[in-house]
């Protein structure tokens, strides 16, 4: 077994350590399984992200020493801590990594996942880095996580631990509304961000500003309507982005509108959910496939993905669902013949293996980097067009800064304008009645008098900041005849960390 200190040896430790004698040999033995069990994998994500920065910065008139201070990672704490669970005492290790802070605070997500890693948390909070410039909220990039198995343990246990990693984290200022706001992530909710802010209240229970520490939070704890689903709407709304074009449509294979498109979605969480409920619902689109861990479901006529939902959470599985065929091994059909295929659950799932297999005609990166470099290389020689990550899953944190600036105004949007508005329609109605001499048909005078909630107006940022992105990232593709849209967005984000930099004297 591992030491303590074994476990727990830092990254620079662990490759140092690992090249020592074996005159440390059962230490030794553990630490190199780990590390290339593990590290190694998430080392590729960290330096595909690098990669692609540095393709992008061929197309950029970006120094040398400025790219670098763009490119590291400001800081990453490593915290272990105790926690007295059923009679015993467990040792927790977490992280959180600052990539940037052009601007303040740092934004991302808090993940819990057995499979964490500092490298995987530091190409994360990178990817933050870069998402929020392209979005064009003032945000500097950050993300942690913490080495955990959800499913190990009770919610009052987890809910327990997550106090106890707040604490840590509060204390460092790794979480304060002016500094670093985290969100939920892959393994933690709402739930987790409502108890976070409780902590900080504990320890700032004089900040006005307190609720602002995360995002995320159930409604009734200071959340915003739509945060929830807002990753997967925003997804949807970047699609739409790309039908409403159709040169781009057309250089990608499709010949029509977004309607009746064949869709293959990996990963039925929240993300992959939303993302297929709205496109199905709204669109009128077909979801032909949906993969998951433990088995795939097909049906080429189309899934309902509520019911399909429903019956997931029931049963754990797609196994005995009447509604399409089930397959064992899912990841065989990330290459199924379908139009658009959205990777939605986690890095690298697609890499050298099986890009030269994949079939679909756009791929919607609605996970944090699901291809590897070497297979983003491969995808690009076929013309297979892909929406990044760091614009296509930018939703979360776009509707995350409209659930920070309520904390901070501390009021909701559209309580004041909502009545003045509704008074302004009806006047105007009335107007128009008196000089038509006809009724308006009720329908649309409810429409009108009713005027917006705040779930249409989060949408309708949502929508605005997901179109606008795409917008220019595309005429950055077109104007610098950059060869893909990954590189374009890549692009767009550095210039616009650059400025920020060179605009405070560096």
């Amino acid at each position: 077994e591992p030491t303590a200190s074994g476990a727990t040896i830092q990254r620079s430790n662990q490759l140092s350590y690992a090249r020592q004698e074996t005159k440390h040999y059962k230490c030794k033995k553990h630490i190199i399984i780990f590390f290339k069990g593990v590290i190694l994998a998430n080392q590729d994500f960290l330096g595909s992200t690098n990669k692609l920065f540095d393709k992008a910065l061929g197309f950029t008139e970006i120094s040398e020493d400025l790219a670098t201070r763009i490119r590291v990672c400001n800081s990453t704490y490593t915290i272990n801590f105790g926690v007295k669970l059923r009679d015993q005492i467990h040792t927790f290790t977490g992280w959180r990594s600052v990539h940037s802070e052009h601007f303040e605070p740092a934004k991302g997500g808090i993940r819990y996942d057995i499979d964490a890693s500092q490298e995987e948390v530091e190409a994360l909070a990178a990817l933050m880095t870069y998402k929020c410039a392209i979005i064009e909220v003032p945000y500097g990039g950050s993300k942690g996580a913490l080495k955990i198995n959800p499913k190990d343990w009770t919610k009052p246990e987890i809910e327990k631990i997550t106090r106890r990693f707040a604490q840590e984290l509060i204390k460092r200022d790794l979480i304060h509304p002016a500094q670093n706001v985290p969100a939920p992530d892959v393994g933690t909710g709402a739930d987790e961000m409502a108890w976070i802010a409780d902590e900080y209240r504990r320890i700032y229970p004089t900040d006005i500003n307190a609720l602002a520490c995360v995002t995320g939070k159930p409604t009734q704890k200071g959340g915003l309507v739509g945060r929830s689903e807002a990753t997967g709407r925003g997804v949807q709304y970047i699609i739409r982005a790309f039908f409403q074009h159709e040169e781009d449509y057309i250089k990608a294979g499709f010949k029509g509108g977004l309607k009746d498109k064949k869709i293959a979605v990996q990963g039925l969480g929240n993300v992959g959910y939303h993302a297929a409920k709205f496109l199905q619902e709204e669109d009128e689109c077909r979801i032909i496939c949906v993969m998951e861990h433990n088995g795939a479901i097909l049906n080429p006529d189309g899934l309902d993905i509520e019911a399909l939902k429903k019956y997931q959470l029931e049963h754990g599985t797609f196994e005995g669902c009447e509604q399409g065929k089930f397959e064992k091994n899912s990841s065989e059909f990330l290459s199924i013949d379908c139009d658009i295929l959205i990777p939605a659950a986690k890095e690298n799932v697609i890499d050298e293996s099986n890009a030269a297999a994949i079939q679909a005609k756009l791929i919607v990166e609605a996970a944090n980097g699901p291809i590897t470099f070497a297979a983003d290389e491969i995808l690009n020689e076929r013309n297979i067009m892909i929406i990044p990550d760091i614009m296509a899953n930018a939703g979360g944190v776009a509707v995350s800064y409209f659930e920070w600036i309520r904390n901070l105004r501390h009021i909701r949007f559209g309580r004041l304008e909502k009545r003045r508005n509704a008074y302004q329609f009806d006047t105007l109605i009335s107007a128009i009645e008196t000089m038509t001499g006809k009724e308006m048909p009720e329908k649309f005078k409810e429409q009108f008098i009713e005027g917006a909630n705040e779930i249409d107006l989060i949408r309708s940022g949502l929508d605005d900041m997901m179109s606008e992105a795409y917008q220019k990232v595309r005429k950055s593709l077109i104007e610098n005849n950059i060869p893909n849209l990954r590189t374009a967005a890549y692009k767009v984000a550095l210039d616009r960390i650059a400025i920020s930099y060179d605009s405070i004297g560096l």
